[in-house]
């Protein structure tokens, strides 16, 4: 039987009980953190010794909070995006094998606006993390950094203020 357990790091398994000798036993299937997709649905099937009840899995992911995704083969197309944008060479063939897988596919325009986040597709979140702290130190040592705002200065001429009459 395969079911879901939620870490404290935010982490997800996705587990198998076994039968054993020496009694039950879980094994580990798939390690994720964000959304449960069918390709690592996919991946637990290929590596679970029984048939796997992926709609019990999904109804546990929504009892746990963990977002479902109907997508498939982003995560293998963002580590790719993210490879290449790093500088890795793919050989010729297979770049001219994926533009022709390619080409059939509805492509929207990217705004120029979302162009420089491009590089942080498919980055985990301890590297977005990281750099979300480096951002922070960076405007705090600005922040400091900057001279010392001036006071204001008290005004010159007397405040009026009404004073009851003596008679």
């Amino acid at each position: 039987m395969a079911y879901l357990r939620q870490r404290r790091d935010g982490r997800v398994e996705n587990r198998e009980s076994i039968s054993t000798r020496g009694g039950p036993r879980a094994r580990t299937l798939v390690v994720f953190r964000g959304a449960l997709s069918p390709d690592l649905l996919e991946r637990a099937a290929a590596l679970a010794r029984r048939p796997l009840d992926r709609e019990a899995l999904r109804e546990r992911a929504v009892a746990l909070g963990v977002p479902l995704s109907e997508r498939r083969g982003e995560a293998t197309a963002r580590a790719l995006l993210r490879e290449l944008r790093q500088g890795a060479s793919l050989d010729p063939l297979l770049v001219a094998l994926l533009r022709e897988a390619l080409a059939p596919l509805v492509a929207t325009p990217m705004p120029e606006a979302l162009a420089e986040a491009a590089e942080w597709l498919g980055v985990g979140a301890e590297r977005r993390g990281a750099a979300l702290r480096g951002l922070l130190r960076t405007s705090d040592r600005l922040v400091r950094a900057r001279p010392a705002r001036r006071q204001r200065e008290a005004p010159l001429f007397p405040s009026f203020a009404s004073r009851p009459s003596r008679r």
